[in-house]
């Protein structure tokens, strides 16, 4: 085994401290998140960049501060160590001690609504110690947070995922076309996308969703009439309840109608019969999940097992 040659100069709480102030954008606000004093956190800092010497940010007393690049580099890294450090405590704490602690989870923007109330209440309900702090986001905004280590775990679909992106299954989800309900296929069991090539169609234009309806468009050799785009999952409904167009979707909300009262109805798409899209909970692959992470995962897996529509 590789002996150590000598401690490093830095302590875990001026990594601790750091991480605060880079998140939080100013000296007091980390203070007052970590319950010290404003000159603690900034001879924490101070400290940590003689032992590194590197400076990791500028500091100015009207704009908070700013990280430089080798701040911004130190800052990932210190975030690893953080969780090392916190999967070392956990470990010798045994599988008898509760659960405790801050979940950084991130979920993209359309799966949000149905997604998180459930996993939020069930989780929080048997490990009521754990705290879950919530980003609602698009797939490359989500994935980029992962990498950063600004998130732990974040619930993704199974598109235009990054290699360095670990990732576990939980449900998949077939496409849909959503019709206001006095349309003329309405009473149709299915619909085909030819039948809708000449209509306005409303774009969910929130990557990767946007991409990938538009191939799946191109796929059936249809090239849709985009007439609004909109990043609203709801916002999206609301323009076909009004018969503003039609709209591509996967995600499928309990109510059929909109904000308005207005009813929607949801088809399936004749052309894509069998095709579904995966639902994934994914992390950095880099990164070994926490017990905490770990356990959310499990939980995930259970709650959503046998859940494909």
């Amino acid at each position: 085994m590789e002996k150590l040659s000598n401690l490093p100069g830095f302590s875990l709480r001026q990594l601790w401290y750091f991480v605060a102030a880079a998140e939080e954008g100013t000296i007091s606000a980390a203070a007052s998140r970590l319950h010290v004093s404003q000159s603690a956190v900034s001879l924490a800092l101070g400290e940590l960049e003689r032992a590194l010497k590197v400076q990791l940010c500028v500091r100015r007393k009207a704009h908070g501060i700013t990280l430089t690049p080798s701040g911004t580099q130190v800052l990932q890294q210190a975030r690893a160590l953080l969780r090392q450090a916190e999967e070392l405590a956990e470990t010798n704490a045994g599988d008898s001690a509760d659960l405790a602690g801050r979940l950084a989870l991130g979920c993209y923007l359309t799966l949000a609504p149905t997604v998180l109330p459930r996993l939020l209440h069930g989780f929080g309900g048997r490990h009521p110690r754990v705290t879950i702090d919530f980003t609602e986001g698009t797939q490359d905004a989500l994935q980029r947070l992962l990498l950063a280590g600004e998130l732990d775990l974040a619930v993704l679909y199974d598109m235009e995922v990054l290699p360095e992106i670990a990732q576990v299954e939980l449900y998949h989800r077939r496409p849909h076309v959503l019709l206001p309900a006095d349309h003329r296929l309405a009473g149709q069991p299915e619909v085909a996308l030819h039948d809708l090539a000449d209509e306005p169609m409303v774009l969910l234009d929130a990557p990767p969703s946007s991409h990938h309806t538009l191939r799946l468009c191109t796929d059936a050799g249809v090239k849709p009439v985009v007439r609004h785009r909109t990043s609203s999952f709801e916002t999206a409904r609301a323009l076909v309840g009004r018969g503003l167009g039609y709209a591509m979707l996967i995600q499928r909300p309990a109510n059929d109608r909109t904000y308005e009262g207005l009813p929607v109805v949801y088809k399936s798409i004749s052309e894509l019969s069998g095709y579904a899209v995966s639902v994934l909970l994914a992390w950095p692959r880099h990164t070994r999940l926490t017990r905490r992470s770990a356990e959310f995962v499990a939980y995930c897996q259970d709650v959503f097992a046998g859940e494909d529509s």
